[in-house]
């Protein structure tokens, strides 16, 4: 599909290379160098823009700025922001202001076409969702698997490569990242595409029943045992087998697992003879594998024969610019079995609250949270208000929520204002702005930028440059690139400066440290 992309940014490398990124996949690029320019052309494009590309921190008006006039403007545009830093308060800000995702700098090629592929699938101005509904035991494809973090794009591309062939897989990761979902993915993009898939939860299992589940018994193989039962092997024969918390099997029976794996044999406890079975085995565990062989718990021998292609998924706290996606398709799955009249949004705030929380239970601790509350919801958009138990497990968001909105506005500069006090004016606009973020990330207010001297007059423009300067250093950490942009000057401009007032640009690291 073809899609006409605006791109906002004031740097113009970066114009240049997101305008390269979109035009590479087939989509239509228009530039806008600040808010301001931006929203003069959807006044007059509006209906030709499918989605928005917008860098927060710009001169004139910057992206929230920018979210703010949207809104108003009611353009029902799915709104993409650039962070630099990625820092959790300015995306929660962005989020709450409307913002359909968000990308860290600096952002390949392939990242931001796959947050452009998801906003498409969203038409916000018709306002039809389409939830897929999947009926049991229906197979899960890639395609199926929503994602837009470079990790976990990482992740997908390891696991298609992975479904080629009948290599055994380990998916690594903590309980609920979906790692099911990956061993199902890969069975279903594989030749066994259409054969029975078969999955063992290792650590629900009661030791002494492990042996029988896996392999299968004959009748009267021990007590209790009334009846000949088939095991998991024989019943994914020609399929795959998802052994899931490998890392609790037994030490007996991982010596049986390493047979079945090398030999492609297994025996049936009370039979007294081995079977041929043709198994793809998937694995996987929560826990450090190396450690337990360290520790005697698991076969070495085992381990290396399983771990021929391990695949670690990230959890949901380190690929946060998932959380929004996952939001609202569990809204739309969840609207349609609950058999809505109209599917819910998820409003702004929410959505804001959503991307701030850690998630210690991963995607499916999200999942749950979304169906409580659509099931529970009032409005014909989810809120804060139907996410209590979230809310209340992030005790400083509304402090960061007022620390965030507590942004001295600055009247505008003259036009007549020559180009080295225009910048000035920009720079001292971007402090103010910062200023909110530095009483957080430095711990109080001995950051901000002071406008007059002890004696109550009007500070010299060259102390309040050196100061600023001093501060963007620090505040960025010496990324000399990132501190020019944020100024807004350019690199061999702050290296002037820096030799004018004898700033060392270590000197900022070295105090933080």
């Amino acid at each position: 599909m073809t899609a006409h992309i605006l791109v906002v940014d004031d740097d113009p490398v970066q114009r240049r290379l997101l305008k390269n990124a979109v035009e590479r996949y087939g989509h239509v690029a228009h530039v806008a160098e600040n808010g301001r320019l931006a929203l003069e052309f959807l006044k007059r494009n509006r209906r030709q823009i499918n989605v928005i590309v917008l860098d927060l921190m710009m001169p004139e008006l910057d992206g929230l700025g920018f979210l703010q006039a949207a809104g108003e403007m009611a353009l029902e545009i799915p709104v993409i922001v650039q962070t630099g830093q990625g820092g959790i308060e300015t995306v929660v800000q962005a989020m709450r202001a409307g913002a359909f995702d968000f990308v860290v700098k600096p952002v390949s090629p392939e990242r931001i076409a796959a947050s452009i592929a998801n906003a498409l699938k969203v038409d916000h101005r018709e306002s039809k969702v389409k939830a897929v509904r999947k009926t049991k035991g229906a197979s899960v494809t890639f395609g199926d698997i929503v994602s837009a973090s470079p990790d976990m794009l990482r992740v997908i591309d390891l696991a298609q490569r992975a479904a080629q062939s009948n290599i055994p897989v380990v998916l690594e990761g903590e309980s609920g990242v979906g790692k099911e979902m990956i061993a199902r993915a890969i069975q279903a993009g594989g030749d066994r595409a259409n054969k029975p898939f078969i999955t063992v939860n290792c650590g629900a299992i009661p030791a002494n029943l492990v042996e029988s589940i896996l392999f299968g018994h004959e009748k009267g193989a021990f007590t209790g045992a009334t009846e000949r039962h088939t095991g998991k092997f024989m019943e994914a024969d020609g399929g795959t087998l998802f052994l899931d918390e490998i890392g609790d099997l037994p030490l007996d029976v991982q010596v049986k697992l390493l047979r079945a794996v090398q030999q492609g044999e297994i025996e049936t406890v009370g039979a007294g003879k081995v079977q041929k079975v043709d198994v793809r085995l998937i694995s996987a565990t929560n826990k450090d594998l190396i450690e337990e062989v360290r520790a005697g718990r698991f076969r070495e021998d085992l381990y290396y024969r399983l771990n021929v292609f391990p695949i670690t998924i990230p959890a949901l706290r380190r690929r946060k610019e998932d959380i929004p996606h996952l939001a609202r398709v569990f809204t739309e799955r969840f609207s349609a079995e609950q058999k809505l009249e109209r599917t819910l949004q998820v409003g702004a705030g929410a959505m804001a609250l959503l991307t701030a929380y850690d998630w210690p239970g991963n995607i499916r601790q999200l999942e749950n949270a979304v169906f409580r509350a659509v099931v529970l919801a009032e409005g014909s958009d989810l809120t804060e208000k139907d996410f209590p138990q979230i809310a209340a497990q992030v005790p400083d968001y509304q402090s960061q929520e007022l620390l965030a909105t507590a942004v001295v506005p600055v009247e505008d500069t003259e036009t007549h204002e020559d180009p080295e006090q225009r910048s000035m004016s920009d720079m001292l606009r971007v402090a103010r702005a910062e200023a909110a973020r530095s009483m957080q990330m430095f711990g109080g207010p001995e950051n901000v930028i002071v406008s007059t001297d002890d004696s109550g007059d009007v500070r010299k423009l060259a102390d309040v440059e050196e100061e600023l300067i001093r501060f963007a250093l620090k505040f960025y950490r010496g990324q000399m690139s990132q501190v020019a942009r944020k100024l807004g000057i350019g690199r061999s401009t702050l290296y002037r400066k820096l030799k004018d007032y004898g700033i060392d640009p270590d000197d900022p690291l070295k105090e933080a440290a």
